[in-house]
């Protein structure tokens, strides 16, 4: 990875990468950049982390805004032999903290705004640091990047395949994210390799427009980075401002052929669908990951595609393992109000994955059917928690890892998700629940339906300006199981991590004042 653009542009790759901004690196002005000067950009960087005293080994944190060059800064850091750590800043003050003392980091790359926000909280993560460089403006206790600037990168350093090659954490829905430490083989070997395969209908084309709006702090964009890159597109677009208005714009100067977008963000981009000049009509692609689209978004954007054959890939898996499962849909599997299953996960990848279900007390595997927790195999599993081995070992049950969730499989091998175990409710899907009423209540944003323990799901609807009406909601529940009262949020209110994800026990503390759930939350 620290030699990844170089090597492209050495093989004549021609892929253009265009932003919707300026990157947050000093020196990287423009918004539109050929391999080669990625290349020369990456390298750059490399020469000012080492001149801010980053060595072989040593861990560098990256903390900013949400954009590309957390990768850029990522494979500079590998280029030194250094282990990057990609730490989102939607981590409130505490969490961060805690992550940073795991980390112990020889140098934090962050920005003043970034330090100012979190010591007004209580917590300075500079001094979580051997050094900090920020980005932006001066610090107290931080060195500004100019000071570092300037100096020439050493030569490329290589490593043993079995060492750790960059270091992310999970989404944090249920707490304090874990950090998880892949290696090149794990998450380069494993993963993005089987990414760069020019597959028929799914795969990347060199004719394809590449438009990514995704958390680049987080594994799924640094694997992606490896392959797309290999992949060769002709263009590349970078979406980091999903309000529909400003996305829109750069949509049409980049339409799409290939779109990978958190959930979430599909969720915000929905509006433009129903433009009569909306910018999703040569998409013959479309990629979701981190969690399950709910089917009135599935429908709008097939919809919106003029391209026939157009396919929904969604995976399924978490950043310890990389995918597990494959799910697709089209605008025929999609059609009839109430047919589509978006928890549907499909079946295991094939020769690479094995999924089983337990019996979450003995373990004993279950016949298809019977829920329980869901059990993955891979070679593509990290190998553990940085600070957190116990923890690690918890999860694993004799090579098996055990994912925190519940599921069904069926007699085809086909694997549907119920819940979270933390969140689960004996004899209900609160994810299949969700997906019902936003099928039914089509002014819902989202729907969350949450599980206090002892009492009845409460659903919680989530609009624009938090109003809803509740005559529709009383019929809508009609033949579902009790629910109790629905309370409506404003979109803005609901506290979601860096992917995106609703941020379930904080949600669930702001409404009844206790933050536990239905389950026992042993494996999360």
């Amino acid at each position: 990875m620290g030699t990844l653009f170089e090597e492209c542009a050495s093989r004549g790759g021609a892929t253009v990468v265009h932003l919707d901004r300026p990157f947050d690196l000093p020196g990287a002005g423009g918004i539109a950049y050929d391999l080669a000067q990625l290349a020369a950009l990456v390298e750059e960087t490399a020469g000012w982390l080492a001149a801010a005293g980053v060595r072989a080994r040593d861990r560098v944190a990256i903390v900013k805004d949400n954009h590309w060059d957390y990768d850029l800064l990522a494979c500079a850091a590998v280029r030194l032999g250094a282990v990057p750590a990609q730490l989102s800043a939607h981590l409130a003050a505490e969490p961060l903290a805690t992550l940073l003392a795991r980390l112990r980091p020889r140098l934090l790359v962050a920005t003043a705004a970034l330090l100012e926000r979190h010591r007004a909280d209580g917590v300075d993560p500079a001094q979580r640091a051997e050094r900090t460089v920020v980005l932006d403006a001066p610090a107290d206790g931080a060195t500004l990047v100019d000071e570092v600037r300037g100096a020439t990168a050493p030569g490329p350093r290589r490593r043993d395949p079995d060492a750790p090659l960059v270091i992310n954490h999970t989404s944090g829905t249920t707490g304090v994210p874990k950090l998880v430490a892949h290696t090149t083989r794990t998450i380069i070997h494993k993963l993005a390799r089987f990414e760069t395969f020019r597959y028929p209908r799914i795969g990347v084309r060199r004719e394809d427009t590449v438009v990514n709006a995704s958390s680049y702090a987080h594994g799924r964009t640094f694997c992606w980075t490896a392959s797309v890159l290999c992949l060769a597109p002709r263009e590349i677009a970078i979406l980091t401002r999903h309000a529909p208005e400003e996305a829109d714009l750069f949509l049409r100067d980049h339409p799409p052929t290939v779109l990978e977008a958190l959930p979430s963000v599909y969720n915000r981009l929905r509006p433009l669908t129903g433009r009569l000049d909306q910018p999703f009509r040569r998409v013959r692609l479309f990629v979701s990951t981190y969690d399950a689209v709910h089917p009135p978004t599935l429908r709008a954007f097939l919809g919106a595609t003029r391209q026939r054959g157009a396919v929904w890939m969604q995976g399924w898996g978490q950043t310890e393992t990389g995918p597990l499962t494959f799910r697709f849909h089209t605008r025929r599997s999609l059609r009839g109000a109430g047919e589509v299953d978006a928890r549907d996960l499909g079946r295991p990848v094939p020769f690479r994955t094995r999924l089983r279900v337990v019996d979450p007390d003995t373990f004993a595997p279950l016949p298809p059917g019977r829920a329980g927790l869901l059990l993955a195999r891979t070679g593509a599993r990290a190998p553990g928690y940085l600070g957190e081995e116990e923890r690690w070992r918890a999860k694993d049950h004799d090579g098996w890892w055990n994912t925190g969730d519940v599921g069904v499989r069926d007699r085809t091998g086909a694997v549907r998700l119920l819940d979270r175990e933390v969140d689960h409710a004996p004899g209900l899907s609160c994810l299949t629940l969700e997906d019902v009423l936003e099928d039914r209540l089509p002014w819902l944003s989202e729907c969350v339906v949450l599980t206090p323990p002892g009492g009845d799901p409460l659903p919680v609807l989530v609009t624009a300006d938090g109003t809803f009406d509740a005559t529709e909601f009383k019929r809508a529940v009609e033949d579902l199981p009790p629910l109790a009262e629905p309370v409506g949020r404003a979109e803005a209110s609901i506290p979601r991590t860096g992917t995106g994800k609703v941020r379930r026990h904080a949600l669930l503390e702001q409404l009844t004042g206790r933050p536990d759930a239905a389950g026992t939350g042993r494996w999360t």
